[in-house]
């Protein structure tokens, strides 16, 4: 099981200087990889808890986001070049890139330039969205509907433009002539891609095993939810004459995490369940669980406040010294 860093660039308000110390703790420590958090606006109405849907789609969560309007995010995507120049070893990924707010033909290019500014250190994560503000805000309303379909464009324009000297594409919603778009990623034939998909586990699965995916990354996962994940993506690569096995794919999840003095309930709530929030001893209960269900990369997601950056990372240093041997 790997381990990796939400970046908690998405927080009521966070410094570049905590941004840099928390690269440098998960190099050091030998994390995996990192991600940042792609998020483009927090609506006002998300305050009253009026969003149009729950957070994520999710329906145990408000329907309001966990920063206020008025928080002083970073945006997840800008950081990628700059995390690039500061680490030598950790690889980077967005987790995920809201692809319906991007041009797949722009995002292609400026990924094949990320991946030389880290020296074929990036992961691609992809996903459709799912607050109807935000692609109001994108100016992405008219995709909202079609998200889905928009996304497996984009990965086809991307795997093209990255495995083609020129590339060519016409679709509904792209469709441009024979182009070069540039340098290529140098990672062959392209980054791993992961998909990001928060609802039913077929339709992950199809987009996974049909296009060729390096993984899934869902969001507070229980570990039955990621045997389940496991069983359904399985099923899907069998259908295809692929040689891709599930021991080809990343299997990760986004866990809340902070280690605790005092017990926390971990009454099964389904993605309300804070299973990496808690004693030593209840995380290294959960993680054995995780471990046998088959989750092969934890991403520990920071609270939103409360937590200072220096706690996280001194957590980061007990998880990875003194409970990660345990497990």
């Amino acid at each position: 099981m790997k381990l990796a860093l939400y970046m908690p660039n998405f927080r009521d308000r966070i410094t570049v200087s905590e941004v840099e110390d928390l690269a440098l703790a998960a190099e050091e420590l030998e994390f995996d990889s990192i991600w940042t958090l792609d998020r483009i606006v927090v609506p006002e109405a998300s305050d009253r808890e009026e969003l149009q849907d729950s957070f994520g789609s999710m329906k145990e969560f408000p329907r309001s986001m966990p920063v206020p309007s008025r928080g002083e995010f970073l945006h997840g995507l800008p950081l990628i070049p700059y995390l690039a120049a500061m680490t030598k070893r950790i690889r980077l990924g967005v987790s995920i890139i809201v692809t319906p707010y991007r041009s797949a033909g722009v995002m292609a290019a400026e990924i094949g330039t990320w991946d030389h500014l880290a020296k074929g250190r990036i992961n691609v994560g992809i996903g459709t969205g799912w607050m109807a503000e935000e692609f109001a805000a994108a100016g992405a309303s008219h995709l909202f509907k079609k998200r889905g379909k928009f996304l497996m464009e984009s990965v086809e324009i991307m795997q093209g433009i990255w495995t083609n000297d020129l590339f060519e594409y016409h679709g509904e919603f792209n469709s441009f002539p024979k182009c070069g778009f540039g340098v290529k990623p140098l990672q062959k034939p392209f980054p791993p891609i992961y998909f990001g998909g928060l609802g039913k586990p077929e339709i992950a699965a199809k987009r996974v095993a049909k296009y060729g995916l390096s993984g899934w990354i869902g969001v507070m996962d229980t570990p039955e939810d990621i045997a389940k994940w496991r069983s359904t993506i399985d099923e899907e690569l069998k259908k295809l004459d692929t040689p891709r096995t599930l021991d080809d794919l990343d299997i990760s999840s986004q866990m809340f995490f902070d280690i605790t003095r005092d017990k926390v309930d971990h009454t099964p709530r389904g993605k309300l369940t804070p299973m990496l929030t808690g004693t030593p001893k209840q995380l290294i209960d959960n993680l054995k669980r995780y471990k046998e269900a088959g989750l092969d990369m934890l991403l520990l997601w920071p609270p939103f406040s409360g937590v200072p950056t220096a706690k996280t990372i001194g957590d980061m240093r007990r998880l990875r010294e003194e409970i990660w041997p345990k497990i």
